[in-house]
């Protein structure tokens, strides 16, 4: 199974529906979540699910048949049963340590829903438009390449883009044959990986790049009325304008730098087998604040995280080296241990002697690209698709 995201072209109208509906999940969503919060603030005893189904019948049966909620019955009914679903999940995924504690959600976080089709799965055809169920038929920018069967939708926006994501019950048939058996990979901020046959791949960076126009308009725009719900003002249409080119201006941030990872990642996993990287401590490296931006800017952890589930559609395997494994400081031909190498150290030059590395310097990253290669098998540890908390720790 995997999933499909493609972009729609709406008009006004529909991306004011959009909204509703979203403003529609996001109302049921904090509804259920502030009564399971006030019965376990008053001591009523009794598992969640059970709590969210009697709750879900007390908004059915009462809260959408008063008359302040009759615009409910204008939208989709499956976004409120879906929402009291989403509720649960969360509360499941907090329990076993998957994720923190629900909290409420606010239009802040963007906008999503999701709806179904309840008499089973549907038929997306090939073209340039689909069908969700209870919304209607709607345009897509780009044409579907084949038909598809699914039965969930979920309906995202991120800046002035609407997006529909589905799963498609299917697997992917993994390739047999990779061109190179192993690759160990380096990490780091001045390239931002490099591989154990000399190859070195360099990170665009797109947040530095358009971090000073970002700052330009910011403050050009300082005295721009944003609005205070508190004091009753409202947000200026200017203001408005100019919150959306900066989410405009973040997203496509954000997508040339998952453009750039899911190319890279796509790239290495279709030619090497075993793949070796170093656990990093990313959260802890962001603590440096010399650092921390350029860290974020290049997405350590989501270049690990697309590794590890493409494993599964291009037959690779991804292995995690401990992040206590002095790489960088190891010579890769002799294993002798630089203990005084520094950080801003770039080739490295092995201290022993009587070793080849001694009287030629290499490059560190390469250096340490080897090392992550030929690691023991105690430092060593198969990569899993999720990480909990407690591994995070």
């Amino acid at each position: 199974m995997y999933a499909i995201k493609v972009e729609l072209k709406l008009n006004n109208k529909e991306q004011t529906l959009m909204r509703k509906h979203s403003g529609y999940a996001r109302f049921v969503y904090n509804y259920g979540l502030a009564l399971t919060q006030g019965l376990h603030s008053a001591g009523v005893k009794g598992s969640i699910t059970k709590q969210i189904n009697e709750i879900k019948k007390v908004f059915t049966n009462y809260t959408k048949k008063q008359p302040e909620n009759q615009w409910m019955n204008e939208l989709s009914s499956k976004v409120y049963q879906r929402a009291f679903m989403d509720l649960g999940q969360a509360y499941q995924r907090w329990a076993k340590g998957l994720s923190g504690k629900p909290v409420l959600k606010s239009k802040k976080n963007g906008d999503s829903f999701t709806v179904y089709d309840s008499n089973g799965k549907v038929l997306i055809l090939f073209g340039k438009k689909i069908k969700i169920p209870t919304l209607g038929t709607f345009r897509l920018k780009e044409a579907n390449p084949c038909s598809y069967c699914t039965q969930t939708f979920t309906i995202s926006r991120q800046a002035d883009k609407w997006y529909v994501s589905f799963a498609v019950d299917a697997d992917r048939i993994p390739p047999t044959y990779h061109p190179q058996e192993a690759v160990g990979i380096d990490l780091g901020v001045k390239c931002f990986c490099t591989l154990s046959d000399g190859f070195q791949i360099e990170a665009p960076k797109p947040y530095k790049r358009a971090k000073t126009k970002l700052a330009k308009a910011q403050w050009r725009n300082r005295n721009k009325q944003s609005g205070n719900r508190r004091q009753g003002i409202k947000q200026s249409n200017r203001a408005k304008k100019f919150y959306n080119s900066i989410a405009k201006k973040h997203a496509r941030i954000a997508n040339q730098r998952q453009d750039f990872l899911h190319k890279t990642t796509t790239d290495i996993s279709c030619k090497f087998y075993r793949i070796r990287i170093e656990d990093l401590n990313v959260s802890g490296m962001l603590a440096n604040r010399k650092l921390s931006s350029a860290i974020s800017d290049l997405g350590f952890y989501e270049f690990r995280r697309q590794l590890i589930y493409k494993s599964e559609f291009f037959g690779t395997k991804v292995e995690l080296v401990d992040r206590w494994y002095p790489s960088s400081k190891l010579c890769s031909i002799c294993g002798n241990k630089h203990d005084n190498l520094k950080l801003s150290d770039r080739v490295y030059q092995c201290q022993d002697r009587s070793c080849l590395a001694h009287t030629i310097t290499m490059d560190r990253d390469l250096n340490a690209a080897y090392n992550l290669l030929n690691a023991p098998l105690d430092f060593v540890r198969l990569a899993q698709p999720e990480v909990t908390l407690v591994d995070k720790k």
